[in-house]
């Protein structure tokens, strides 16, 4: 986590009522198939949202061959480049490591992240997940907590994943307003009913009465990116599919207001 400049305390800025968001799993900076390097026009597109919060899936904190492989390769580590100058904090939580490199999930916020702790919720096979918990101080609240979610692709092992993921909002302040996002593979569509029993509602579905599609980029069909709220509510959430997004991942992000 960085921090170059001092951040004003809660108490000193003026109460926030609405945040910004954004999910998206960047497949690693490359487009759907791995076709092309494709991180700098990702940042573009990221910065034009403005989101004051960023859920990132599937980003590298190195690797030591694409250096060598692309040009444009960036010598800082992608949530760090994604952050730039406008989002002037970061916690980044590795969950996969290789010979290479490794990936993880990652959040940027416009406000200070009080904490961090990445939760390893590996719980078969090959695939390593992980749950990157952040408590914010967003001016105007005690705290505010967030999850970015990164589930495994067997629906056992998501079902396994969604109880820890249970276990761990159950235990955050029952007042707190809680934000979950990111890439849960739930293509069932059985994450909903779950997390409901923690409290839970899923952004898009509590407003249009449907999860959103979101892979594949090109042609969305298949619901495997959430928004999940507790003590909050979403307003207009949007399913951007459009250029330049259908290019830049395998996945196209989801961006919701939150009302705290």
């Amino acid at each position: 986590m960085l921090t170059p400049q001092p951040q004003p305390q809660p108490e000193q800025a003026a109460a926030v009522h609405t945040l910004r968001i954004l999910t998206v799993n960047t497949h690693k900076g490359f487009s759907a198939l791995n076709r092309t390097f494709v991180l700098p026009e990702l940042r573009e597109a990221v910065r034009a949202v403005s989101a004051d919060v960023v859920f990132l899936q599937e980003v590298l904190g190195m690797h030591r061959l694409h250096g060598q492989r692309f040009a444009n390769w960036s010598d800082v580590p992608q949530y760090e480049f994604l952050a730039d100058s406008m989002w002037p904090v970061y916690a980044y939580g590795r969950n996969a490591v290789y010979p290479d490199g490794e990936h993880g999930n990652a959040l940027l916020s416009k406000f200070p992240i009080i904490s961090h702790d990445n939760l390893d919720i590996s719980v078969s096979g090959t695939e390593q997940r992980g749950l990157l918990h952040s408590i914010l101080a967003v001016p105007g609240h005690r705290e505010v907590h967030t999850v970015c979610v990164h589930l495994g692709l067997g629906e056992r092992q998501r079902q396994q994943q969604l109880q820890l993921l249970c276990g761990l909002l159950d235990g955050l302040p029952i007042d707190a307003p809680v934000i979950v996002a990111g890439d849960f593979n739930d293509w069932r569509k059985r994450a909903d009913a779950v997390l409901a029993e923690c409290g839970m509602k899923e952004a898009f579905a509590h407003t249009y009465g449907a999860v959103a599609r979101t892979f594949p980029a090109r042609l969305p069909m298949l619901c495997l990116d959430r928004v999940y709220l507790r003590n909050a509510t979403a307003v207009t959430p949007k399913v951007l599919a459009r250029k330049p997004w259908s290019h830049l991942s395998d996945h196209v992000p989801l961006a919701v207001e939150v009302r705290l």
